[in-house]
């Protein structure tokens, strides 16, 4: 089964691996999938951007409310 790279430096999608590493995004399923990877690769960013902030509140009070009471 082919496997298709987009190629960020010349935005060219390539059957196979082709150009260096550091040139691809992929594998992808299919050409079309492929010549989407600057949008796939905007949504994932997004979505990883959001999991690690959501991992960072983990814990935090909302801003504004007042420390929780203790008893002493």
């Amino acid at each position: 089964m082919a496997e298709y790279w987009y190629n960020l430096e010349t935005g060219v999608v390539e059957e196979g691996m082709v150009s260096p590493g550091y040139d691809r995004a992929g594998p992808f399923a299919t050409r079309e999938e492929a010549a989407r990877a600057p949008e796939i690769i905007k949504q994932r960013s997004r979505a990883w951007a959001e999991e690690d902030a959501a991992a960072d509140s983990w814990g935090k009070r909302p801003s504004g409310e007042p420390p929780a009471e203790t008893e002493g």
